[in-house]
C-alpha cells in the first residue's frame, strides 16, 4: 500500500511539472495566434479541439450519481475556462506574455483565500500574509518594468489578475468534482463541453461586433479566414494549445490535485512566469529592464514565503 501511495504522488509530481512546462510556452503561442485572430477566436477554437480530442480519447458517457451535480462541472467551465482563459488572452493582447505570466503566478495565493473562505481549510498565516504582500509588490515593479513615469496602461495588467482571481475558484470547483471519485478524463470533458456551451452567447455579440480591434471580435469575411485557418503556423499553436495545454494539461491537472492536493498543486504555478520568461526572450524577442526582473524575483519569493511550513 505505501508503495502505491509513493507511485501515485510520484506521478502526480511528474504531471504537474509537465502542466506547469505546458502552460509557460501557452502565453507565447497565443501571443502569437494574436497576430492573426481576437481573444475570443482563440478560446473557442481552442476549446473546441480540447474537447473533440477528449471525445476521441474516451468517447463513453459519463454517468453522475445526481444531476445536480453539473452545476459544478458548470461552474468549473466558466471559471476557469471562459472567464479565467479569456481574461488571459485578452491581457496578453495589452500587454507582454511575460508579465502576464508573472501576474498570473499569484493564482496560489487566490486558491489559499478561497479555500479558506469557502472550504475552511486553513491556510493563511503570517508566512502567508508577509509572501502576498511581497508578491504584490513584485506585480506593481513587473507592471511598471522600467517606465520611467508612474504612468502606464493597467488593463492588461487588471486582466491578468482577474484572471488568477477566477483560477482560485475554479481550483475550489476542482475540489468538489474530485471528491465525486470519477474518472479524470470524462470530468474534464463535461467542464470543456458546458465551456463551450456558455461561450455561444459571446460568439455571437462577436459577430455582430463591427470593431476589429475587440478582444470579442468574430471575423466572419471568408476571404480572411481561409488565408488564416490555412497556415500551418496558427493550426500548429492551436493544436498545442488545444490539444496539449487543454485536453492533456487539465486532465492532467485534476489528477494531480487529487492525488497532492488543490493548494499544494496550485502552489508550483510559481515556475510557470520562468518558463515563459525563457521562450518570450528566445521566441517573441521580449526583454525585461532590471525593474520588471526584481518584481519577477519578488513576486517568486513571496509565492515561496507564503508556502513557508506547509507539510
Amino acid at each position: 500500500m505505501e508503495n502505491k501511495s509513493v507511485q501515485s504522488k510520484t506521478l502526480g509530481i511528474i504531471l504537474a511539472v509537465a502542466t506547469i512546462f505546458i502552460w509557460g510556452i501557452t502565453f507565447v503561442s497565443t501571443k502569437c495566434l494574436l497576430k492573426g485572430f481576437s481573444a475570443l477566436e482563440i478560446l473557442f477554437v481552442r476549446f473546441v479541439l480540447a474537447y473533440l480530442g477528449l471525445c476521441i480519447i474516451k468517447p463513453a458517457p459519463l454517468k453522475l450519481a445526481h444531476k445536480k451535480d453539473n452545476l459544478w462541472f458548470l461552474l468549473a467551465g466558466l471559471s476557469g475556462i471562459v472567464i479565467y482563459q479569456f481574461s488571459e488572452n485578452a491581457a496578453i493582447s495589452f500587454t507582454t506574455a511575460s508579465n502576464v505570466s508573472i501576474i498570473v503566478s499569484i493564482c496560489p495565493m487566490f486558491t489559499a483565500i478561497i479555500a479558506q473562505i469557502f472550504l475552511r481549510e486553513k491556510h493563511i498565516a503570517l508566512y502567508f500574509a508577509l509572501g502576498f504582500f511581497i508578491a504584490i509588490t513584485g506585480i506593481v515593479l513587473v507592471s511598471l518594468n522600467g517606465s520611467s513615469e508612474i504612468h502606464f496602461n493597467p488593463k492588461g495588467d487588471l486582466l491578468a489578475l482577474t484572471s488568477a482571481f477566477c483560477w482560485g475558484f475554479y481550483s475550489m470547483f476542482v475540489s468538489k468534482i474530485n471528491k465525486m471519485n470519477l474518472d479524470k478524463i470524462l470530468c474534464t470533458r463535461r467542464s470543456f463541453f458546458f465551456a463551450v456551451v456558455s461561450m455561444i452567447p459571446f460568439i455571437i455579440y462577436g459577430i455582430i461586433e463591427n470593431n476589429s480591434a475587440s478582444s470579442f471580435y468574430i471575423n466572419t469575411d471568408p476571404a480572411t479566414n481561409i488565408r488564416r485557418f490555412s497556415d500551418f503556423y496558427f493550426w500548429l499553436n492551436f493544436c498545442f494549445l488545444g490539444l496539449g495545454a487543454s485536453a492533456f494539461c487539465f486532465v492532467a491537472w485534476n489528477m494531480a490535485c487529487n492525488t497532492l492536493g488543490t493548494v499544494k498543486t496550485t502552489a508550483g504555478i510559481y515556475m510557470v512566469p520562468v518558463v515563459t520568461i525563457v521562450f518570450a526572450y528566445f521566441i517573441l524577442k521580449e526583454k525585461m529592464s532590471l525593474m520588471g526582473l526584481a518584481g519577477c524575483v519578488l513576486t517568486i519569493a513571496g509565492l515561496f514565503l507564503s508556502n513557508r511550513g506547509k507539510k
